[in-house]
């Protein structure tokens, strides 16, 4: 049988981080019909800290997918703080992926590869990788990455 969602997340010894409060007048989810919408994450550590820096810049290539996969953990410590579990989710159906990068720098979509690759390994293969986009801007508060999601429910 097929492992659950938070199975694979304890199979891979993977950290959660403290789910973020919002940082302005929006909620972190919400559900409309069978859809869940997750606002824009930040890379949080696990010590509730923000990485910081701009790829290209302060931070190379690897650094930036790192920053990436760390916002795959901080939305997934999201959707479990304010919807009660990854195991209600059946796939990912878009992913929004912003890197704060130079003008120069032109691998964003390896960059977002970072958040992309954990869906894939939690949420399996078929249901873990859906349509993105993967585009450079400033983001607030010098955070390298900021990805936002919209997921199909059970």
């Amino acid at each position: 049988m097929e492992k659950l969602p938070s199975e694979r997340i304890k199979a891979l010894g993977l950290q959660l981080p403290p789910a973020p409060p919002p940082a302005g007048v929006y909620k972190p989810i919400l559900v409309v019909d069978n859809f869940l919408y997750v606002s824009g994450q930040g890379p949080v550590r696990t010590d509730g800290t923000l990485m910081m820096g701009r790829v290209g810049d302060d931070l190379n290539l690897g650094q930036g997918k790192l920053a990436a996969e760390q916002v795959g953990l901080t939305m997934l410590s999201t959707i479990i703080t304010h919807f009660g579990s990854v195991d209600k989710i059946k796939r990912i159906i878009k992913v929004l992926g912003m890197v704060n990068s130079t003008p120069g720098f032109g691998q964003h979509p390896l960059v977002i590869n970072g958040f992309s690759e954990l869906m894939a390994d939690v949420f399996g293969t078929e249901n873990g990788i859906g349509v993105r986009s993967a585009v450079g801007m400033m983001l607030p508060g010098n955070i390298p990455v900021e990805v936002e999601a919209m997921f199909e429910l059970h």
